[in-house]
C-alpha cells in the first residue's frame, strides 16, 4: 500500500460513505429511497468538487441531504489527506514519517517539516474565505429569502465557491444575480483564491505582513508563485475579452444584455470557466466558439495545490515556455530567470499525454453509448467532468447510465490528478542502474 493508492483509496471511501448517506430517504425531498446511480453520481461529483448534477439539488435533496453534499464538497476540496490529518490533530496523535510523506505529496511540496502547521494553514485560510464570503453574500440572499434561507444559502454558495465545486442551491444556477455586482465579485473572488494555491495565498499574506510592517528584508516570491498567477492573470483577462466579443452578438446569452451585465457576464463566465461551475447565462444557448473557449479553460484549469482541477497553469506555461525554447533552438527551459529542471518538463508532459488521452476515451465511449448526443456536447461534457469544472449543456440528466458511470470515473480521475493515479497503479519506481546509449530519431 503505496502513499499514491492510500491517497486514491481515501477519496474512493469518502464517495462510498457520501453515496449511502445520500441514498437514505431523510436526504432526499420526497421522503423515499434515493437511486443508487444518482447518490453515486452526486456523491462523486461533490466529492471531486466538480459540480455536474443529474438532479435539481435545491428541490430533490431534503435540508439534510443538501448538508451531506456541502460536506462531501467540503472535505473533497480540502482533501482526503488534509481532512484525515485535521482528525489526527483533533485527537492530538502524532504524524509518523509515512503521514508526513503522503502530506508532502498530496500537497506536492518539497519538504517533511512542519506539516502540523500546514495543515493548521490550510484549515485556517478555508475558514478565512468561508466565513468572510457568508458575511459578503448576506445582503444578497437576506432581503429575498429572509434571514434564515438566506443565511444557508450564503453558507451554501460560499463553502461551494471557495471549493471550486460549482453546485448550487438554485435551478439555475446564479443567473438570477447576474447583475448583482456583489454576488459576481464575492462568488468571482472566492474561486480564484481558492483556486490558485495555498502556497500563493501564504506567500502574499506574507509580503502583504513585511510592507505593513515595514521590514527591511522583503519576501523574495517563489518561482510558483510568479508562474500561477501571472498565468492566471492573463487567463482570466484573455477569458474576458474573449467571451466579450463572441457573445455579445448572441442575444440568448449577452446580447439582449445592458453593458454592466455584458461584462459581468463576461468575466463571471471566464472564472468560473476555470473549474468553478457555476453560471449566469445559458451555457445551452452559447455559440460553439464560445463553447470552445471554455473548454480551453476547463482543460487549464486551475493552479497546483489549490482546489480546482484540470492540467494547471503551471504545466501550461512549462509546456509552452518548452516549446518556445525548441523553436529558438535553445536546450535549456527558463522562467523568469530560473532553468526549469528536465524532470519538471517531462512530468508536464505526461501530465498533458494522460490528460488527453483521457478526454479522448471518455467522449469516444460516450459517443458509443449515446450516438444521439452531438460531438460538442459529448466534448464539453467530459472535459467539464475531467476537470472538475461542473458546466453543461444541459445533457448530464439525459445521457444513460452508461454514460454516467463513464463520466463518474471521468470526475475521479480528475480529481486525484493523471500523475497520483499512474503512481497509484504502477507502483513507486524502482531505480535502475542501466544506462542506455542514445540515439536520434526525427521528430516533427
Amino acid at each position: 500500500m503505496t502513499i499514491s493508492r492510500t491517497i486514491c483509496l481515501g477519496f474512493l471511501t469518502v464517495i462510498l460513505l457520501g453515496t449511502i448517506l445520500l441514498m437514505m430517504p431523510f436526504s432526499t425531498s420526497s421522503g423515499t429511497w434515493n437511486n443508487p446511480i444518482v447518490a453515486i453520481f452526486t456523491a462523486t461529483s461533490a466529492v471531486c468538487v466538480t459540480g455536474l448534477v443529474v438532479v435539481d439539488t435545491g428541490t430533490y435533496f431534503s435540508n439534510l441531504g443538501q448538508f451531506f453534499v456541502l460536506a462531501l464538497f467540503q472535505i473533497g476540496g480540502l482533501g482526503y489527506m488534509t481532512t484525515t490529518t485535521l482528525l489526527l490533530l483533533l485527537v492530538r496523535r502524532k504524524f509518523n514519517l509515512r503521514h508526513k510523506v503522503a502530506i508532502q505529496q498530496a500537497f506536492d511540496r518539497p519538504g517533511l517539516q512542519d506539516s502540523a502547521s500546514l495543515i493548521r494553514s490550510v484549515i485556517a485560510t478555508a475558514l478565512i474565505f468561508e466565513i468572510t464570503g457568508i458575511f459578503l453574500l448576506l445582503p444578497v440572499f437576506v432581503p429575498d429569502y429572509g434571514f434564515d434561507k438566506g443565511l444557508w444559502f450564503a453558507i451554501f454558495h460560499s463553502i461551494s465557491a471557495w471549493n471550486n465545486a460549482g453546485f448550487s442551491i438554485f435551478s439555475d444556477s446564479l443567473s438570477a444575480y447576474r447583475a448583482s455586482l456583489l454576488l459576481n465579485l464575492v462568488i468571482t473572488g472566492l474561486i480564484i483564491f481558492g483556486g490558485i494555491g495555498q502556497q500563493v495565498i501564504f506567500e502574499l499574506y506574507l509580503w502583504l505582513r513585511d510592507h505593513l510592517f515595514r521590514k527591511r528584508e522583503k519576501l523574495c516570491f517563489s518561482l510558483n508563485f510568479k508562474v500561477a498567477t501571472s498565468t492566471t492573470v492573463a487567463l482570466l483577462l484573455l477569458g474576458t475579452i474573449a467571451f466579450f466579443f463572441v457573445e455579445t452578438n448572441n442575444a440568448q446569452t449577452l446580447g439582449s444584455l445592458s453593458l454592466q451585465e455584458q461584462l459581468l457576464g463576461a468575466w463571471f463566465q471566464s472564472v468560473t470557466s476555470r473549474t468553478a461551475g457555476f453560471n449566469t447565462i445559458d451555457i445551452n444557448k452559447m455559440t460553439t466558439a464560445g463553447l470552445f473557449i471554455t473548454i480551453a479553460l476547463m482543460f487549464i484549469g486551475a493552479s497546483p495545490g489549490g482546489t480546482g482541477g484540470g492540467m494547471k497553469t503551471t504545466t501550461l506555461r512549462v509546456l509552452v515556455s518548452s516549446t518556445r525554447a525548441i523553436l529558438q533552438g535553445k536546450e535549456e527551459v527558463y522562467l523568469y530567470q530560473r532553468q526549469v529542471p528536465i524532470e519538471l518538463i517531462l512530468k508536464a508532459v505526461g501530465v498533458l499525454v494522460g490528460s488527453v488521452t483521457t478526454v479522448i476515451s471518455a467522449t469516444i465511449l460516450i459517443a458509443l453509448a449515446d450516438p444521439q448526443l452531438e460531438f460538442i456536447q459529448i466534448l464539453f461534457e467530459v472535459v467539464s467532468a475531467f476537470a472538475t469544472v461542473g458546466i453543461s449543456t444541459g445533457i448530464t440528466a439525459e445521457v444513460s447510465a452508461l454514460s454516467k458511470l463513464i463520466l463518474i470515473v471521468t470526475m475521479y480521475i480528475g480529481r486525484v490528478g493523471i500523475w497520483l493515479l499512474m503512481a497509484s497503479l504502477l507502483g513507486d519506481p524502482r531505480p535502475s542502474t542501466v544506462r542506455y546509449p542514445e540515439e536520434d530519431l526525427l521528430v516533427g
